[in-house]
């Protein structure tokens, strides 16, 4: 079984190298392919160069919206237990606006272009409260390595330092890199507050076409246990403590955002 999986930062060569010793300890031959952008790892799925994707959700929209174009079908096979049910936030400093409305004719701070998490489902979530981006907000946007799909939080950061300079009203990210972003100092203690949160989605999934069959790639995931030396380190590293069979119930939102905003 051949992988891909999108380079968004040098770990990803020691996370992929040790599953792939693992799998095939399990006896599973396995190997993976490394890209440079999403859009590179749908197509080559479609080729057939590669058996199954590690997918960001808008790679996970984008392949789906191909694939009913070409008559193809689409499962996501296998998620981590942090992929599911996540939130987005908007966040401004202590003294900025107290509603969603009071941001009109401001400035509202994204990360890059095709990030869900920093950009499309923030957007998505101003619009569906009547708060049309580009019209009553202008967008700031971020755009560190585009083609990444967010996954490389540069976007975010630079975003919530846009908003601590003053530069724009409010910024977008997940929920994940707020808690970070407090963390390493990037937003000193007590220097900004959420104002709103989108709606819950998910994130990542193991994508697979047209009924390819991943049963023992999905029993090795599936049986992996945190509390189990021999992979907890594997599981830090890709950020889970638990694989879960895939689901794709947490993707409405961004399908939506995606066919609004592109």
């Amino acid at each position: 079984m051949v992988l891909g999986a999108v380079a968004y930062d040098p770990k990803v060569v020691t996370i992929w190298d040790g599953f792939k010793a693992h799998f095939e300890a399990q006896g599973l031959p396995f190997d993976y392919v490394l890209f440079h952008n999403y859009e590179r790892q749908v197509q080559a799925l479609f080729d057939g160069y590669i058996d199954v994707a590690w997918h960001s959700p808008l790679a996970w929209v984008q392949q789906v919206e191909s694939a009913a174009a070409l008559g193809r079908s689409c499962r996501a096979v296998v998620m981590r237990d942090t992929d599911c049910d996540l939130r987005s936030a908007i966040v401004v400093r202590t003294d900025g606006p107290d509603r969603l409305r009071a941001l009109r004719g401001g400035k509202v701070g994204v990360g890059a272009a095709d990030s869900p998490q920093a950009t499309l489902l923030p957007l998505l979530h101003l619009a569906d409260e009547g708060i049309e981006p580009g019209r009553d907000v202008a967008v700031v946007r971020h755009d560190v390595l585009l083609g990444k799909h967010g996954d490389h939080v540069g976007g975010e950061r630079d975003a919530a330092r846009a908003l601590l300079r003053g530069e724009v009203d409010a910024a977008c990210m997940i929920e994940g890199n707020l808690l970070a972003f407090a963390s390493d100092g990037t937003l000193p203690a007590g220097s900004v507050r959420v104002l709103s949160r989108t709606a819950p989605y998910d994130h990542c999934n193991f994508t697979v076409l047209d009924g390819k069959n991943t049963e023992a790639f999905e029993h090795i995931l599936l049986a992996m246990r945190w509390d189990d030396p021999a992979v907890r380190r594997l599981m830090d590293l890709e950020g889970l403590r638990e694989w879960r069979p895939g689901r794709t119930t947490g993707y409405a939102a961004l399908t939506r955002a995606w066919e609004r905003f592109r």
